[in-house]
């Protein structure tokens, strides 16, 4: 291939930078976009091969491709394209500026890494597998090699599924006579050498080969000959780490032995719950001070320079403290703050430290202690912005985690103030239009939503969209998660008919480039049943929901989070088709089902109690609806807090029940309270406090006090007709 082909009359390939059995890795441009990119082309096909077998493999080419490029993770390499270009087959991948973790052990003369390095390349790695792993999707070749860290701290999983098309394309060694495939044998699962069949485990156990060699320079069996190899990953057990490396600590070790289980079903459950058990041994609880243990000494509070409303990157973009700033620029800055040139630099020391205490208020994240995750964000934002200055991107990165926590904590006000700064930052340091620019507004347009304020969302999102279409293309996975968003506010703004076209549009766009069955096929499948539900189109909302929680369950099990909310909706629909009884029949098992895999406690358990309390209520059950709704309304305000809108909706469902059996002046208190709170949340011309308002009018009618109904239905109208001024 000479350096000025051109494939797909668009990518030029410019210099060669990597080759390996399957073909070769090409610096390219992307003569459409302007952009750099790496582009694979996997080794010409010849003409020799049956035709019948060359239409299977572009088959399992393009099936393998699309779940490759709807991968959407912050550890996953993105994939922008794929095709066939005169009879090579080609994958078109961010370029990565980093090295693996086989050139890094080079770097380091094989010696392990430290452990600070050991654990953040385990954490992020298990992040990146237990989101695969949730999409069904598992890499099959997980070594050193296929495992990037770039120049920002970022780690990134490589080449998911050219593992299982290089098996098929024969270009894989094996053992002679044996038919075992060769792979890559220091890092192959048992399971894998005996030829049984593989799952998510089978990438533990390799990632579990992988940490061991991090951890002590060489793979947990090393020898010359592949077969010794593959027989010790058969029999033998490892030898301990700790041996070879006496300062790793025994949490760590265990860890990885655990992950080198011969037994799949001995290993961890699966990553999450290995990411959780790295979490917890990285960030012991410190006694009586509400942070962990490494965030002590931090400055939070007066001792810390305040962190100026600017924002940062997408979710999945987050900056480390190990790149250069942009030399020469000058942000704007408040009086006093001495100019970005004389600020000193920072020891590597500090810079290290910030960026573990970074990834570590991410894990406490990944656990959901948001709470906890939000004041170690605010503090590293605080010390990052004192050190590096407010619109450095690792300023902006803590910046935009801090506002994530508070939209996942519910308090939407205060992470709108977040994300328009972010925004705001990252437009003046990167331009309008880069990706990290237009995710921060995108998170923007979500929490406006989210405070029931459709119109500026709308505003929003038709613009980053327009710019996603013109910088990525109109079938790049960020513009359609962009369109999936803007089809759910239309829905919210009363605009069914086109929410309902634009949700149609996407989900045909998500199957034909990801796939019938991919996740975010299926979630946009949910939007499109929501809104023919709005559209009074019960029957076919009924049917989709049906056809998604079949699809989810195939993929993910019965069991899985996404698949019983999928059900949820089935029951949704069969109540609003008046088949209550087969509703309540379904909120029973999915109650069952939610308590036992999430804890009677959890957020989903108790919306699962919300509807079958509903349906008690549709079949005149009234007495057993209102418990519910008391027991229900009692557990949310303790898990989410008396303001929470969750919390305000099983209130109102009290005041349903307590209006049915004509206890109208209890009715009347609960929704008036109700109404209040919701105005102090959302504003006084929020649609949630508008309909408790109108609540409170139709008590105080059935209350016989008709002069205080017909002034409160006037404010109401009044309000409304004002809303729609300003929404038009």
């Amino acid at each position: 291939m000479g350096e000025s082909r051109l494939i797909h009359g668009r990518y030029r390939l410019i210099d060669l930078i990597g080759r390996g059995g399957m073909g070769e890795v090409w610096r390219a441009r992307d003569e459409s976009l302007g952009r750099q990119v790496a582009v694979k082309c996997l080794k010409p096909l010849g003409q020799q091969q049956d035709p019948s077998f060359m239409r299977v493999l572009r088959e399992r080419f393009r099936r393998e491709a699309r779940v490759a490029a709807g991968l959407q993770h912050r550890g996953i390499t993105v994939v922008h394209d794929f095709g066939e270009d005169d009879g090579i087959l080609y994958i078109v991948m961010e370029l990565l500026d980093g090295r693996n973790l086989s050139q890094l052990l080079d770097d380091n003369r094989k010696d392990p890494l430290p452990v600070p390095d050991f654990v953040e390349i385990a954490d992020q790695v298990s992040a990146a597998l237990a989101y695969t792993h949730e999409q069904a999707v598992v890499h099959r070749d997980l070594k050193p090699a296929n495992i990037v860290r770039i120049a920002d701290g970022t780690v990134k999983i490589c080449d998911f599924g050219i593992a299982r098309l290089g098996h098929d394309i024969g270009f894989t060694a094996r053992l002679t006579g044996t038919g075992i495939a060769m792979g890559t044998p220091h890092y192959m699962s048992p399971e894998q050498i005996a030829g049984g069949t593989i799952d998510h485990r089978s990438d533990l156990y390799s990632l579990g080969c992988v940490l061991y060699e991090l951890a002590t320079g060489v793979p947990p069996f090393e020898f010359d000959d592949a077969w010794a190899v593959l027989v010790g990953h058969r029999d033998t057990a490892p030898e301990p780490l700790r041996k070879r490396r006496p300062d790793l600590p025994e949490p760590y070790e265990r860890i990885v032995l655990d992950l080198l289980a011969k037994d799949p079903d001995d290993r961890p459950r699966d990553a999450a719950e290995l990411g959780k058990r790295i979490a917890t041994a990285r960030a012991p609880q410190s006694v009586g001070a509400g942070l962990p243990a490494w965030a002590t000494g931090m400055r939070i509070g007066a001792g810390a320079r305040p962190a100026r409303a600017s924002r940062t990157p997408s979710r999945g973009a987050v900056g480390e403290l190990t790149g250069s700033w942009t030399a020469g620029f000058e942000p704007d800055r408040p009086e006093g703050t001495p100019p970005a040139r004389e600020r000193p630099t920072p020891s590597p020391a500090t810079l290290a430290a910030l960026a573990g205490r970074h990834n570590a208020g991410l894990s406490l994240g990944r656990l959901g202690r948001w709470e906890e995750a939000g004041e170690v964000h605010r503090a590293v934002a605080a010390e990052r912005e004192h050190v590096l200055g407010p619109d450095h991107r690792d300023t902006l990165a803590s910046r935009f985690e801090v506002a994530f926590t508070l939209s996942r904590s519910g308090r939407f006000a205060d992470a709108l103030r977040e994300y328009e700064a972010v925004a705001a930052g990252r437009e003046r340091t990167l331009g309008p239009e880069h990706a990290d620019t237009l995710a921060a507004r995108q998170e923007t347009a979500y929490v406006l939503g989210r405070l029931g304020r459709h119109f500026e969302a709308h505003q929003v999102y038709t613009a980053v969209l327009a710019a996603r279409d013109r910088t990525m293309g109109a079938d790049h996975p960020d513009t359609l998660r962009c369109r999936h968003n803007l089809a759910f506010n239309l829905s919210r703004l009363g605009r069914l008919e086109d929410s309902y076209e634009v949700a149609w549009e996407v989900a045909a766009a998500r199957a034909r480039v990801l796939g019938e069955r991919h996740p975010d096929t299926l979630v946009t499948r949910c939007e499109v049943a929501y809104t023919l539900g709005r559209l009074g189109r019960w029957p076919e909302a009924l049917r989709t929901y049906q056809d998604v929680a079949a699809a989810r369950a195939q993929a993910l099990g019965s069991d899985h989070p996404d698949t019983l909310a999928a059900t949820y909706e089935v029951g949704i629909s069969l109540g609003r088709l008046g088949r209550s009884a087969e509703a309540l029949t379904l909120y029973r098992d999915l109650v069952a089902a939610r308590t036992e895999a999430q804890g009677a406690e959890d957020p989903e358990t108790l919306r699962a109690r919300h509807g079958l309390g509903v349906n008690l209520g549709r079949l005149g059950r009234w007495e057993e609806a209102l418990a519910e709704a008391r027991e229900v309304c009692a557990l949310r305000e303790k898990v989410l807090g008396a303001e929470h809108p969750d919390t305000l909706v099983s209130r109102r469902e009290v005041a349903v029940g307590l209006g049915w059996l004509r206890r109208w002046a209890e009715a009347l208190s609960m929704y008036r309270g109700v109404a209040e709170a919701r105005e102090r949340v959302f504003g006084p011309d929020h649609p949630d406090a508008l309909a408790s308002r109108t609540d409170e009018a139709h008590c105080l009618e059935q209350l016989g006090r008709a002069a205080e109904a017909v002034g409160l239905y006037r404010r109401v109208a009044a309000l409304r007709q004002q809303r729609g001024t300003q929404g038009h």
